[in-house]
């Protein structure tokens, strides 16, 4: 019996123990990896979850402030001395001018930047609603600061007037912001509220194609006259732009 342990003790060679000792040390580290790449995606999925929270916060805070500032629309009578009768003397004309507050209230970002929502856009198919930020400087980062919170106006005119109003948004490739915004074809609609009198513009997706990201000829403002929106996100492996462009119905 005693030679037979003694037997088995003489198979535990220096190079087995090393092994041993190596395979613990990659044990080890393969738990510790393991668990910071849990960490990781635990912490990623709380950070799109709080920055979902915020966006929807931001939408209803505006939606609320929007109402609390419409008024009841009434004509205004104005005198406008130009128009001159033959005598020399000058005869009022009558106008009216509808009485709408189209004020936006500016807000911070945690950062310190300012900005206020433009409007709100809302694709239905997609079963998605937010807030359009409007950051005050357009810089890099700010726009990158503000797309953390909901999507972004990007380029172009006021609100859902002529030309191309460009919105950008991150793909968190889930149902989140703008991560299903590629998936969308030619003839979906997309509507756009603008907060300053709560009117909304309903746009029928015509083109849909991909860039690499220093291809910014999706910004243009050579619309022949038509009320246009450019959505811009980007592919799931972030290696691209996917653009998204609507014409107003």
């Amino acid at each position: 019996m005693n030679q037979i342990l003694v037997t088995k003790k003489l198979y535990i060679t220096p190079e087995l123990k090393r092994k041993k000792k190596v395979y613990k040390v990659n044990f080890i580290l393969s738990v510790f990896f393991l668990i910071v790449l849990i960490s990781v995606y635990i912490y990623a999925a709380y950070d799109r979850d709080k920055a979902e929270a915020m966006s929807q916060d931001i939408l209803a805070s505006a939606e609320a402030e929007q109402e609390d500032n419409t008024v009841v629309d009434s004509d205004v009578l104005i005198a406008v001395l130009n128009d001159t009768t033959d005598d020399g003397t000058e005869t009022p004309v009558v106008t009216s001018n509808s009485n709408k507050n189209t004020n936006k209230t500016k807000q911070q970002s945690q950062s310190g930047y300012t900005y206020v929502t433009d409007g709100k856009i809302t694709i239905p198919k997609l079963g998605i609603e937010y807030g359009i930020l409007d950051g005050e400087t357009d810089s890099i980062e700010e726009t990158e600061e503000l797309l953390k919170m909901s999507p972004v106006k990007f380029h172009g005119p006021e609100i859902n007037t002529v030309g191309n109003y460009c919105i950008v948004g991150h793909n968190y490739r889930n149902s989140r912001f703008f991560s299903k915004v590629p998936t969308l074809v030619n003839g979906d609609i997309i509507q756009i509220t603008d907060f300053a009198d709560n009117s909304t513009v309903e746009y029928e997706v015509y083109d849909k194609y991909t860039v690499v990201p220093e291809d910014v000829s999706c910004t243009s403002q050579n619309t022949d006259g038509r009320t246009e929106i450019t959505l811009i996100t980007c592919t799931d492996d972030s290696s691209q732009r996917v653009i998204v462009k609507a014409r107003a119905i």
